[in-house]
């Protein structure tokens, strides 16, 4: 892996440690209002300052990247995992199945990804659970094809032809002799997804669709203070800054595993 890609390891771990730890890190409750202390620019009491209701925004940062960051990565598994039983499925079965499934998949990647979340997430109540949910609905269908084209390379293998030979069942060849073969795979698309997934949490969040108040999360915190950010900017500097530098990571760390397993996504 070169560079590029340590750096941004390195620097979600770091991350990630701070989302772990945020209860021992985090100097002030989260969700405590303080009226004796709204609108304070950043300083020695709070580093990052506080917001229009005084809450600190030090710590609602840290406990919004326990949130933001568990759920892309909790969607992320979700989808892998539909993506890989579904092209497991259709690349190995073929016929009436191979259609069914990839109709289903190209149905999705038809229509823009975040437009689709949002409304899969109108149609139930909004919170965490529906925006992983709808995060995950959205995304499986690109794991669903990447493995399935794995699949087509595999299935006409001398191993596979051997496993068939000596009796062994379809569920077995798939599950057995198929399916380590593709979960790398699956976790190298899981890491190149993960900055689009933050994203698009953070979209559904700023727009009232995710976990809701007064549980901290990025998007809802740059959504909230949105109408400060002429006064005062660190209310939306701060956990816009956390969703950037996540993305980009993640983003970087992703382009990287790709060149380094030679992920040739746009062929599949």
């Amino acid at each position: 892996m070169h560079l590029t890609g340590k750096i941004a390891g390195s620097a979600l771990i770091i991350i990630s440690i701070l989302a772990v730890f945020s209860p021992l890190l985090s100097p002030y409750d989260p969700e405590k209002i303080d009226l004796d202390s709204i609108k304070e620019p950043p300083g020695i009491k709070h580093l990052l300052g506080t917001d229009n209701k005084g809450r600190d925004i030090l710590s609602r940062v840290l406990y919004g990247g326990r949130i933001s960051i568990s759920i892309a990565v909790i969607a992320a598994f979700i989808s892998m995992s539909i993506g890989l039983i579904m092209g497991l499925c259709s690349g190995y079965f073929g016929g009436k199945a191979d259609t069914a499934i990839m109709a289903a998949a190209d149905l999705i990647l038809a229509f823009p990804s975040l437009l689709l979340a949002i409304g899969v997430s109108i149609i139930f109540p909004a919170g965490v659970y529906t925006v992983m949910l709808a995060i995950a609905f959205v995304g499986w269908a690109s794991f669903a094809r990447l493995i399935r084209g794995h699949v087509l390379t595999l299935k006409d293998a001398a191993y596979i032809e051997a496993a068939e030979a000596v009796g062994c069942g379809r569920i077995r060849i798939l599950f057995v002799h198929l399916m380590p073969q593709c979960l790398p795979i699956g976790l190298v698309m899981a890491g190149i997804k993960l900055g689009g997934y933050v994203l698009t949490e953070a979209s559904l969040s700023f727009l009232g669709l995710g976990a809701q108040p007064p549980m901290p999360t990025w998007g809802s915190m740059v959504s909230m203070n949105r109408a400060y950010i002429a006064s005062e900017p660190w209310m939306v500097l701060f956990p816009g800054m956390a969703i950037a530098v996540t993305a980009l990571c993640f983003n970087l760390l992703g382009d990287a595993l790709k060149d380094k397993y030679d992920l040739r996504l746009a062929e599949k």
